[in-house]
């Protein structure tokens, strides 16, 4: 049973996942600096486009400021518009979901899997039953893990559906051998200043259609025609990305496969710290590679102790033996240390109370959220920080 005795709060705050600087960053941003491109034009974010497709091995990356700007354009190059019903994953963050608002769609949320938090091809499968004509699935590879995309590419494809994947967590993790990013027939990125890669905001969307790649640029300019004066003739948006932001990105991308590594070893200690503990860390299927941006672990049933949870607040009951994921966050949180819960699914929000649930068995989104956290995550964390948070997570159980 925790206490807070014996805890040494750190010096300074250890954050969940927070940016990683090289220093290459500020050779760009000077650059656009000293060449005056400090507006939504610049060598950086062709730079960015051309590192982000070659990474992914698509044909066309289109620089905006932000993943959600990125999947509010992908909604429309799809068509979904007021009254289209698109099958959703339901364990995510809301972002994911708002752009099909914003288009007027009407999401049908998706239920996941144990096996790798995603999206469940057979829960997919019974949506499909229940609703024939659904042609869009929003896909979400949630926490850096893929989903098992080869069985939902097959079940969308024998559907005729499209995909719509966001990949705005997972940047270097694949499946198969297929690269997140890559998996949908338009997918989108985020560089988020908690991402594993960020420009302390933007997004890029991905498409390997030429025209829609063009399309989509003209839409994020406010969709000005090409004529001498301004002339519009569609619904546009102020969604380019910034010079500078760009500049951050081009800075942070080539190192990648370092930040990945250091999550790894991240998630590879928490695993040994916990194992002989009633938990799980967040699960992959043996055929995928994560990017392991955030180490996240769920509560086995039976240790689970006493814990309520009402709209905004919560309570627990402390027991020998057991504990909860908001007992475990309060321990964390007194090392000065940052953790949260696992995303509330998207069926639970009072926001979308109207909107259908899809299972293939029970809730299991419901289940992970009642006994999931997410763990400090951040790759500057020391060994010896994490060892402390090891230490009080296990004190938990005492």
């Amino acid at each position: 049973m925790f206490t807070e005795k014996d805890v040494t709060p750190f010096d300074k705050k250890l954050y969940l996942s927070s940016p990683t600087m090289h220093g290459d960053e500020l050779k760009y941003i000077q650059e656009a600096y000293d060449t005056n491109w400090m507006s939504t034009i610049g060598e950086n974010i062709n730079e960015t486009e051309r590192l982000v497709a070659k990474r992914l091995g698509r044909k066309n990356a289109v620089a905006v400021t932000s993943g959600t700007a990125a999947l509010h354009l992908a909604m429309r190059t799809v068509e979904i518009g007021r009254g289209t019903k698109v099958f959703c994953s339901d364990l995510t963050f809301i972002a994911s979901v708002n752009p099909v608002i914003y288009e007027g769609g009407i999401p049908v949320f998706i239920d996941s899997e144990y096996e790798t938090w995603n999206i469940d091809p057979d829960a997919l499968e019974a949506a499909f039953k229940k609703y024939p004509d659904v042609r869009h699935v929003v896909l979400v590879n949630l926490f850096g893990t893929p989903c098992r995309f080869d069985r939902i590419h097959e079940i969308c494809k024998r559907h005729g559906a499209v995909i719509i994947e966001d990949a705005a967590e997972s940047l270097g993790a694949s499946h198969k051998g297929v690269k997140a990013g890559s998996f949908g027939d338009v997918s989108i990125i985020s560089f988020n200043g908690n991402k594993i890669i960020t420009g302390s905001s933007g997004g890029v969307l991905l498409t390997d259609d030429d025209d829609l790649a063009c399309t989509v640029k003209k839409w994020s300019t406010q969709s000005r025609d090409c004529a001498p004066w301004y002339q519009h003739s569609e619904l546009g948006y102020n969604y380019r990305i910034s010079n500078i932001v760009a500049g951050v990105i081009r800075g942070q991308m080539p190192y990648l496969d370092e930040h990945i590594a250091e999550k790894k070893a991240i998630y590879n200690r928490y695993k040994e710290g916990f194992k002989d503990l009633p938990v799980s860390m967040n699960p992959y299927a043996g055929d995928s590679e994560p990017n392991f941006w955030l180490s996240c672990m769920t509560v086995n049933p039976e240790a689970m102790c006493e814990q309520t949870r009402s709209a905004c607040t919560y309570t627990y009951k402390k027991e020998h033996g057991k504990s909860c994921p908001m007992e475990i966050l309060e321990a964390i949180k007194t090392l000065n240390a940052e953790g949260r819960p696992l995303w509330k699914p998207m069926h639970l929000q009072p926001l979308f109370e109207n909107c259908d649930f899809i299972t293939a068995s029970g809730d299991t989104g419901s289940d992970l959220f009642s006994r999931g956290l997410c763990l400090p995550s951040d790759n500057k964390m020391t060994v010896s920080q994490q060892d402390a948070i090891i230490k009080v997570v296990r004190s938990c159980f005492e």
